[in-house]
């Protein structure tokens, strides 16, 4: 659900108002990042982490913050917006930053502009699903490996299609290759894939986004016990896993119940999801 007000360089505006120009580079380039951020109440969850991403994705993109683009300021106006559209228990959040400058495919500089905007989750806490999700791979467009293959752009194009792909073949999730044809990632998370006492997901330079869940749980699995290992997945691998289950800042873990003939179960992801939310109402 939209709520009533955004927050746009640091002043709020109804979300009636037509707040943006037609000529804004993230609309007209790409040129922009986001972080999607789950709250409970009105904190943000695992914030330095998110914080942190944007910083190194707006580094090398060569965006110039102003004075006012600061982690501490940024949750403070988070926590009021919050205040201000009267949401009090489960919220998802979007971060924008996008190059605040005129110009064609140069811009005239570098300096930014932020917008916060806020929706109500339905629940607060994250929630594993009861049912295992039912998994394609989306072949007919593969992600490039460079520099911006980790970052959180608004250039989506690449998972627009293959949700787009997901909703006409009636699958729940679809898993993105990489040029060399390796998994990189879902449509909107993360992957992990199981053998034993062993959390395997890709690694960085295959191409995925550098999610703060999957951060999260990576330490939380080793906190736990776990073996965890980054390296490259292949659909075999995925064939050959005991279990497979996706992550997300929103949602936290999902598991995979079903890819063509294989059934997977789900003990580790309900063990880490468990912990994941004792972690989260800690650090509360």
């Amino acid at each position: 659900m939209l709520s009533e007000y955004i927050l746009l360089n640091g002043k709020y505006y109804s979300t009636n108002e037509n707040n943006l120009s037609h000529h804004n580079r993230g609309f007209c380039y790409g040129d922009a990042l986001f972080e999607t951020i789950h709250c409970l109440g009105t904190q943000p969850q695992f914030f330095e982490l998110h914080w942190a991403r944007l910083i190194r994705g707006m580094g090398i993109l060569k965006m110039i913050p102003g004075d006012d683009f600061g982690l501490v300021n940024i949750q403070k106006c988070i926590e009021k917006l919050l205040n201000k559209n009267r949401i009090f228990k489960g919220a998802r959040i979007r971060l924008t930053v996008f190059r605040d400058a005129e110009g064609y495919y140069t811009p005239g500089k570098d300096t930014i502009s932020w917008l916060i905007e806020t929706s109500v989750l339905q629940q607060e806490q994250y929630t594993l699903n009861t049912k295992g999700l039912v998994i394609e791979i989306f072949d007919e467009l593969h992600k490039p490996v460079n520099i911006l293959s980790n970052l959180k752009t608004t250039n989506a194009l690449i998972y627009v299609l293959a949700g787009i792909y997901r909703r006409e073949k009636g699958f729940d999730e679809c898993l993105i290759l990489n040029q060399y044809g390796r998994i990189a990632e879902s449509i909107s998370s993360n992957v992990f894939a199981t053998y034993g006492n062993t959390i395997i997901t890709p690694p960085l330079p295959d191409g995925c986004i550098e999610g703060t869940m999957r951060q999260t749980v990576l330490k939380i699995a080793k906190d736990m016990g776990y073996k965890t290992e980054e390296r490259g997945l292949l659909e075999k691998n995925i064939l050959e896993a005991e279990e497979v289950f996706l992550t997300n800042a929103i949602k936290g873990i999902q598991w995979i119940g079903a890819y063509k003939e294989r059934r997977y179960y789900n003990f580790i992801a309900r063990k880490l999801s468990a912990k994941l939310n004792e972690v989260a109402f800690i650090a509360i």
